[in-house]
Parts: structure tokens; sequence; C-alpha cells
């Protein structure tokens, strides 16, 4: 696709793009979740059923799309901080009737403290891949986590920094159970489990 867009890019940015207008063939090869992983986490999403989602980090909505299609019952709050990128993404999630997903445009930092009260059962952290960024959102909604919540952080060993943040995660007080498939580290807060540290490869 030869479509371009001006991007605002708020996180770490890309490895391998550095132009701020990029094209859209070029954000879903680099900043777009891959279809492994979007089937994936369709599965997680329709094994857990959980019916308050959200996520950090929109992007070309891959992710989300596969999330809304684990769960269609599923409400999912989406967070870009790109507002040319948000645009685009709405309208496309309006082509293809994904009724259930909410895209919020603004800085993810920001729009955290705004989000309503309730709370969420699972958490796609998705955005600005840096280690203090990514401890601030963590902190921040550890409120809106219950005890079967599940977190997924992704790209966990992008750099060193968010090596950092998911070791800093792990050792939290109110984790209990991590699991880290090396692209991901998926964390669970269930109160009856012993703490467990566990590495699969999927």
């Amino acid at each position: 696709m030869k479509l371009k867009i001006n991007v605002t890019d708020f996180g770490a940015g890309s490895k391998k793009v550095t132009s701020s207008e990029r094209k859209i063939s070029e954000i879903a090869k680099n900043a777009g979740t891959t279809i492994h992983r979007a089937k994936l986490l369709f599965r997680m999403v329709n094994y857990f059923k959980p019916k308050y989602i959200l996520e950090l980090g929109t992007s070309l909505g891959f992710a989300t799309q596969a999330m809304s299609h684990g769960n269609p019952k599923a409400k999912i709050d989406t967070i870009e901080g790109c507002p040319k990128l948000s645009d685009y993404t709405k309208k496309h999630f309006r082509v293809l009737r994904l009724d259930n997903i909410n895209i919020i445009t603004g800085n993810i930092g920001d729009t955290i403290k705004q989000l309503e009260s309730k709370q969420y059962d699972l958490i796609f952290f998705d955005g600005n891949h840096t280690k203090q960024a990514t401890l601030e959102y963590f902190e921040s909604l550890l409120p809106k986590a219950h005890n079967n919540s599940v977190f997924i952080f992704d790209d966990i060993y992008w750099t060193n920094d968010m090596t950092e943040a998911w070791k800093t995660i792990k050792q939290h007080q109110k984790v209990t159970v991590t699991v880290d498939t090396f692209y991901w580290g998926i964390v669970f807060f269930r109160r009856e489990q012993a703490k467990e540290h566990f590495k699969i490869r999927v």
C-alpha cells in the first residue's frame, strides 16, 4: 500500500524507520503485530473470555482485531497516541464492523489517568517500549486489575531497557505468576497461587 501518513511517535520509536512520514505498509511490517502473535492473542482471549480489555498502542489494530474476534462480546478500549494513525485505524474498524472497539486518541500516560474507574480483565501493553514508561503504565494500571486479571507485555527483550522493566515487574509484590514467551511477558495476580516464573516458547 502506497498510502502515507505523518506519524507522531511518543514512544521509543522504530529501529528501522526514522522518518515521520511513513507508508502504511512500512508500519505494518515494522510496528504491527505479526500474524503468529495475533493468532496467539486470539487464542488467549478466546480462552480467558475477558469482558473488559485495554490495549496500550493501537497502531494499525492487528492485535485489536485479534482480541475482538477472540471474544466478540468483550468491550475493548485501545489507546493510540498518533492522531493520523488513530483516524486511519478507526475508519478501518468501521469498515470491518468491529463495534466492540473504542479507540481513544491521546498520550498513553495522560489517557490512563483519565480512564473510568472500571477494572480490566486483560491489558495488552504495546506502546512506548521504554523502561520508565512501561513501569509507569504498570503501576498506574495496577488499581484496575483484579485477582483474575491478565497483563501481557510486548517485546520484553526488545532492548536492555525493556528487559530491566520486565525483571522489575516480575518481582513486584502483587505479581504471583509470570510466563516468559521471549517476545511476551504474561503476568497473573492470583493470590491463591505461589509466586512462580515460567519460560515457554510458543
